[in-house]
C-alpha cells in the first residue's frame, strides 16, 4: 500500500506540473499585454519597460516559468486585471461556496446512485419507478433541470428559494465558509437550514447525470458478483440476500464504481459552473463568467489550475480507495 501510495502521489505531482506548464504556455501565447492590462493603454514607454522589468517579464522563458511555478508553492495565482486584487485573494471569496455546492452534489450523485444499484438489484417495490424518474432527469441537461425546478418549486409550489446561497442577512462568514456548517458552529439553525433549502435545487440539478452514471456501473458489479461462487456458497449457508450483497460482494463490486466516481467529478465541475449562473451562486463560477468577456486571464487560468488540481486530486483518493477495496491492486 505505501508504493502504491508513493507511486499515485508522484504521479499526481507531475500531472500539476504539467497542467501548469500548458496553463503559463497559454498565458505567454494569449494577445492581452499583462503590462499594458495593469498600466492602461495611455501608459508611456518607460513606464511600460519599468513594468515589465518589475513583473520578470523581459528574462528568459524557462526563468519566467521557473518564478511562475515557485509563486504558484507560495499560493501566488498573479493579480486578475479585473478586480486588482491577487487572484488567490478572490477565490478564497468565492470559493467555499462552489466547494459546498459541488460537495452536496457529490453526496447526493452517491447517494441516489447507491439507492439505484441496490433497488435494482434486489427488485425493491417501486424500483422500476424510481429508475425511470432517475433516468429521464440524467437525460435532461443541468441547466434545464435548474430552470424548471425553480418554475415548478419555486414560482408555482413556493417551496424553495430561486437563486443565492441564503436570505438571511447577517448569516456568519466563517470559521470555514461553508453556511451549513458555519450555522451549526454559531448556534445559528436558521442558518443552516436555509442554507440547506438554497442548496436543494442546484445541487440536485448537477447530481442527476453522476447518480445513475455510478449507479449504473455499481448495478453491473453487483449483479455480477450475485452470480459468483461464493455467493452461491453464502446462499447455501442460508444467508439472506441483502446481508450477502453487503457483507460479500458490496466490497469486491465498488472498485468500477469508485472509477467512474471519480471521471463524474469532472462533469460536476463543468456543471457546477454552468448551474450557478442558472442560480446565481455566488462562487466560481460567476467569477470566471465576469472574467471572460475582459479576457481576465490571469483569475481564468487561476480557476483551471484550482479545478484541475482538484480534479487530481480526487482521482488519487479514489485510486487509494480503491486499493483499500481490493487489496490486489498494487499498480
Amino acid at each position: 500500500m505505501a508504493a502504491l501510495l508513493g507511486k499515485r502521489l508522484a504521479s499526481m505531482v507531475v500531472i500539476i506540473l504539467a497542467l501548469s506548464a500548458v496553463v503559463f504556455y497559454l498565458q505567454k501565447i494569449s494577445p492581452l499585454d499583462p503590462v499594458h492590462a495593469q498600466l492602461g493603454g495611455q501608459a508611456s514607454a518607460s513606464a511600460i519597460a519599468e513594468r515589465r522589468h518589475a513583473l520578470g517579464l523581459d528574462r528568459p522563458f524557462l526563468s519566467q516559468f521557473w518564478s511562475y511555478l515557485t509563486g504558484l508553492l507560495h499560493g501566488d495565482l498573479g493579480t486578475s486585471y479585473r478586480t486588482r486584487r491577487p487572484v488567490s485573494t478572490d477565490l478564497g471569496k468565492f470559493l467555499p461556496a462552489t466547494a459546498e455546492l459541488a460537495l452536496t452534489g457529490l453526496f447526493i450523485a452517491l447517494v441516489l446512485g447507491a439507492i439505484f444499484a441496490f433497488a435494482t438489484t434486489l427488485r425493491w417495490k417501486g424500483s422500476a419507478v424510481f429508475r425511470f424518474v432517475l433516468l429521464v432527469g440524467a437525460s435532461t441537461p443541468a441547466f434545464l433541470l435548474g430552470i424548471g425546478g425553480i418554475l415548478i418549486f419555486y414560482r408555482n409550489l413556493n417551496w424553495l428559494p430561486a437563486s443565492g446561497r441564503t436570505g438571511i442577512e447577517n448569516a456568519p462568514g466563517g470559521p470555514t465558509g461553508l453556511l451549513t456548517l458555519d450555522g451549526v458552529l454559531h448556534g445559528r439553525f436558521d442558518v443552516t437550514w436555509d442554507a440547506i433549502l438554497h442548496l436543494t435545487l442546484p445541487a440536485i440539478a448537477i447530481a442527476l447525470g453522476p447518480a445513475v452514471a455510478i449507479g449504473r456501473v455499481l448495478r453491473s458489479s453487483l449483479v455480477t458478483d450475485q452470480r459468483s461462487d461464493y455467493a452461491r456458497t453464502a446462499r447455501a449457508k442460508g444467508l439472506g440476500e441483502w446481508r450477502i450483497l453487503w457483507k460479500h460482494i458490496l466490497r469486491n463490486g465498488i472498485g468500477a464504481a469508485l472509477s467512474m466516481t471519480g471521471l463524474q467529478v469532472g462533469l460536476m465541475f463543468a456543471g457546477v459552473l454552468v448551474i450557478e449562473q442558472v442560480f446565481s451562486w455566488p462562487g466560481i463560477g460567476q467569477y470566471v463568467a465576469q472574467s471572460i468577456p475582459v479576457a481576465d486571464f490571469p483569475a481564468i487560468a487561476g480557476v483551471t489550475l484550482l479545478l484541475g488540481v482538484g480534479y487530481v486530486v480526487i482521482n488519487t483518493v479514489v485510486d487509494l480507495l480503491q486499493a483499500w477495496a481490493d487489496p490486489r491492486i498494487n499498480v
